[in-house]
């Protein structure tokens, strides 16, 4: 086959130019009816363009937040998220929940400072007695916060760097025992992930998840999925309603088979016990006693890591499908 020259005569047969954009006949439909054909046509046009039927479902939230939209919504809340994580390589994750009302020590520090001055002025008042005790509680508490935030460090230094996505950490995306995690992990150059929920008042994400891992939701059952897509644990601080809840929806599904068990370290034995009376459970017949194997209690940072570590090398598995870790350190 010879080379066709870049001077080839154009074909005796009548073929036309290729169009192009531009210096091209308008259409009809480029331009609204003109007033001279119908004084009332453009006010007419200009009442459908506003209509609401007239816009796109793409840019149309009344019709995106309606009832019937909802699965639509709902694909959509998983979706994002999902590809998110995908495209960030983040293959498992280690979960970690706590209260949002536990700060760094120096900040409840600071408040419980507070709180005794203006009960200086005031002493007589019940109501300041009773938040000075429960500031107290939350300071002597406050010391979870640096267990956390050692703990993403170690996970943090389990990869070969901050591009090494195969194990993070992820949280709720507040403040307190998550903020802790997620800055651990920002405190030696991983990345974290965060999932926010979207809340009748703003919840503002922590300073510290990686901004591309960062996920806003606006179903708590979306979130709750991607907790657990990617789980190889769960390490859960001290904590209320919320962190009550994603203890027992996982201890649920590990306990009904829903999902193969994963590690669930309850941190602070002394509060979980007293929070949860886990025996009289058993007692009571509510639960088998080997479901009370299916967590176990840590004080430190340390402690978590080499309990979950060794709950999957005892099983023959390892956190990363197979792979091996790097030895994390002090």
């Amino acid at each position: 086959m010879t080379k066709q020259s870049k001077d080839t005569a154009k074909p005796f047969l009548p073929i036309p130019e290729p169009p192009g954009p531009l210096h091209r006949e308008p259409l009809p439909w480029q331009a609204p009816k003109p007033p001279e054909e119908d004084p009332d046509a453009p006010l007419r046009v200009q009442r459908i363009l506003a209509s609401p039927s007239y816009r796109p479902a793409v840019a149309d939230v009344e019709f995106l937040n309606s009832y019937e939209t909802r699965p639509a919504r709902l694909e959509l809340d998983y979706l994002k998220p999902e590809l998110g994580l995908q495209y960030e390589g983040v293959r498992n994750t280690i979960v970690v929940f706590g209260s949002t009302r536990i700060p760094e020590p120096e900040a409840a520090q600071r408040k419980l400072q507070v709180l005794k001055d203006a009960l200086e002025k005031r002493p007589g008042n019940q109501e300041l007695k009773r938040r000075v005790r429960v500031a107290e509680r939350i300071a002597a508490k406050s010391r979870y916060y640096d267990i956390a935030r050692e703990f993403g460090r170690l996970v943090g230094r389990s990869g070969h760097g901050p591009l090494d996505c195969r194990l993070v950490v992820m949280t709720g995306g507040g403040p307190g025992m998550m903020e802790a995690a997620n800055r651990g992990a920002f405190d030696v150059g991983a990345k974290s992930v965060g999932l926010n929920i979207t809340l009748p008042h703003e919840q503002f994400p922590n300073p510290y998840i990686t901004p591309e891992l960062c996920f806003q939701f606006h179903y708590f059952a979306m979130r709750k999925m991607h907790f657990l897509l990617r789980a190889k644990a769960l390490v859960v601080f001290p904590g209320g309603f919320g962190t009550m809840d994603e203890l027992f929806e996982t201890l649920t599904l590990i306990q009904t088979r829903k999902i193969s068990a994963v590690p669930v370290v309850l941190v602070g034995e002394a509060y979980w016990r007293r929070a949860v009376d886990f025996d009289f459970l058993v007692e009571e017949g509510v639960i088998d006693p080997e479901d009370r194997e299916l967590f176990w209690y840590a004080e430190d940072a340390r402690q978590i890591w080499d309990g979950i570590v060794w709950w999957y090398e005892s099983q023959g598995e390892s956190l990363i499908n197979g792979e091996p870790l790097p030895v994390v350190t002090d």
